[in-house]
C-alpha cells in the first residue's frame, strides 16, 4: 500500500499559494516548510522553484513517510529529507539556518502555542534582513465581515479540539513583533483564504 497521504485542498490551492510565493520568496536559498503534511506542496513548490532548496517537516511519523514517498518520484533534487519538527518546541527544531519560512494550513488546526513557537524558532532560524514568513489559511478580521464558511470551519475545529480554530490576524501581528517581525503584505486568496507575510522589523 503507498504510503502516499493525498489533501485534497492541495490541488486547489498550489497555483494560488505559488503567485505569492513567487512575488515574496528569495531568489536562492532554502525554504523551511513547518508542518508539510502529505508532502505535496512540497514537491510542487519544489518543481516551481527551482533554484531553492525546499525543506519539509512534520512532527506526525505518517506524515513524514508520506513526504518521503512524494519525494522518491520527484524528478528534481532539491527536496531535503524531510525532518521532524514540532513547532511547538522551537528550541528543538533540528536545523540551524534557512533563508524564509512558509507554513500552509497550520496555525488553526494547531494548539496557539505552535504558532508560537513557529515565530520563536523563526526568529532564531531565518538570516538575512528581508526573511519572510509566509503564511496561509483562513482567519478572522477585526472589522471585517467573516464569511459563513469560515465561521462555520471555525466552530467544527473547536468542536473537535477546544485548542483549534481560525486566530485573529491582529493576535499574529502582535505576537510576530514581540518576536522582532512585522507583517509586509496581505494577500486575499480563494475560498476566503489569506496569505500573510511576515518580515524582520
Amino acid at each position: 500500500m503507498s504510503e502516499k497521504k493525498h489533501a485534497p485542498a492541495t490541488l486547489r490551492n498550489r497555483a494560488s499559494i505559488a503567485r505569492v510565493l513567487k512575488e515574496e520568496l528569495p531568489k536562492s536559498g532554502t525554504v523551511l516548510e513547518i508542518a508539510s503534511g502529505s508532502g505535496e506542496h512540497a514537491v510542487y513548490f519544489a518543481e516551481e522553484f527551482s533554484d531553492l532548496q525546499w525543506q519539509p517537516t512534520d512532527p506526525d511519523p505518517d506524515a513524514i513517510a508520506s513526504i518521503n514517498a512524494y519525494r522518491d518520484d520527484y524528478a528534481g533534487d532539491n527536496v531535503r529529507d524531510p525532518i521532524m519538527l514540532d513547532a511547538r518546541r522551537p528550541d528543538g527544531w533540528s536545523i540551524d539556518r534557512a533563508d524564509a519560512i512558509v507554513c500552509i494550513n497550520m496555525v488553526h488546526i494547531s494548539p496557539w502555542e505552535a504558532t508560537v513557537g513557529l515565530f520563536g524558532g523563526a526568529a532564531d532560524t531565518l538570516e538575512g534582513e528581508d526573511a519572510p514568513i509566509i503564511l496561509y489559511g483562513p482567519y478572522f478580521e477585526q472589522g471585517v465581515e467573516t464569511a459563513p464558511s469560515n465561521q462555520d470551519f471555525d466552530e467544527s475545529l473547536r468542536q473537535r479540539d477546544r485548542h483549534w480554530g481560525l486566530r485573529y490576524v491582529a493576535e499574529i501581528d502582535e505576537l510576530a513583533m514581540r518576536h522582532g517581525f512585522a507583517r509586509t503584505a496581505r494577500y486575499e486568496m480563494p475560498a476566503n483564504n489569506l496569505t500573510l507575510v511576515y518580515r524582520p522589523a
